[in-house]
């Protein structure tokens, strides 16, 4: 019952864009289209649930257990963007289609400060190494659904006439603050 609890928390009670604003930027940046938004949340998800992994091993046995637990937060964007950077090698060798399908989404994960932040809450919140990815993988899921929903409402905006000075930016974040508003209606679910 309590991997439900944060699998449901994860997804739409505390979404990690939409509730505690981690991933801004791949959130207005890759939501044009939903192609684009599901490469992207595809991408996160993978690399999401391996740097949880790796980086809760990091903290339990080794900076943990030589008292270098300040040296998380670089520790952790290290191993990131190495991950990343491994990621991408082993993809371009193993599966070329994949690479090409991907393209640009692996290197903007490096700096996508949601795989950084859910390292990190799952230290914060003591959560062992299963419910950790578990976490990790909700929180993925919970990514890819608001960037997903949010680049199909981006698309039938740009079927519609809107006034001049809204076009783009505003009306993206004020359709953004709409989506916020609507999944805080799931906040008494847990």
């Amino acid at each position: 019952m309590e991997y439900v609890l944060i699998v449901i928390s994860a997804i739409f009670v505390n979404n990690i864009v939409l509730s505690q604003f981690l991933g801004i930027c791949p959130f207005l940046g890759v939501s044009k289209k939903i192609d684009t938004a599901l490469g992207m949340s595809a991408a996160v998800t993978f690399v999401l649930t391996i740097a949880t992994i790796v980086t809760y091993l990091i903290q339990k046995y080794v900076l943990d257990s030589f008292g270098l637990g300040y040296l998380q937060t670089i520790t952790f964007i290290l191993v990131i963007a190495g991950l990343v950077q491994m990621v991408e090698i082993v993809l371009k060798k193993v599966s070329p289609a994949l690479y090409q399908a991907l393209g640009v989404f692996l290197p903007l994960i490096t700096t996508n400060c949601c795989i950084l932040g859910v390292a990190i809450l799952v230290i914060q919140k003591d959560y062992d190494l299963m419910k950790g990815v578990v976490y990790a993988i909700s929180t993925a899921v919970g990514f890819g659904l608001a960037l997903t929903i949010f680049a199909g409402l981006r698309e039938q905006m740009s079927l519609v006439s809107i006034p001049k000075k809204m076009e783009g930016t505003p009306i993206a974040l004020i359709t953004a603050g709409l989506l916020a508003m609507a999944f805080m209606g799931f906040s008494g679910v847990v």
